[in-house]
């Protein structure tokens, strides 16, 4: 996950880290609770590394975490986000879905996008933001 600075000198997240495929299919027929994209984000090890440009050949490491799901209200958000995509799924069908959803998990094109038909959740930045810099 590389973590950029900003103008101000401040540490941030540089982008959205994709988390897992979406299989319509699958998320359409499979609560929250059971999905895929639960699991993967129990068992998700981020290392957080500082971008130092676009031909890096090196990085400095600044930290290792977890996506820890302890906290209730978090857990909520990323539920809810999860179930605005499977409804979109269920109502609207898999083209449906667009990048503007989700508070903490977004829907995206997974790769180029220009055309590209498969989705991935994404987490958003602010998200990220909670297990690499708890103390903000």
């Amino acid at each position: 996950m590389p973590l950029k600075y900003l103008k101000n000198g401040k540490l941030t997240v540089k982008e959205t880290m994709a988390i897992t495929m979406i299989d319509p299919y699958n998320v359409e027929h499979t609560e929250f609770e059971n999905s895929h994209l639960l699991a993967k984000l129990k068992k998700a090890v981020i290392a957080a590394r500082i971008w130092t440009g676009q031909n890096e050949e090196s990085s400095i490491l600044y930290k290792v975490t977890t996506s820890d799901l302890g906290d209730k209200e978090l857990y909520e958000h990323i539920k809810e986000d999860y179930n605005t995509v499977r409804n979109a799924i269920i109502n609207r069908g898999f083209k449906s879905l667009t990048g503007k959803m989700g508070l903490s998990i977004q829907p995206r094109t997974k790769g180029a996008g220009h055309g590209s038909t498969s989705r991935a959740f994404y987490a958003r930045t602010g998200f990220l933001k909670e297990f690499i810099f708890p103390e903000l």
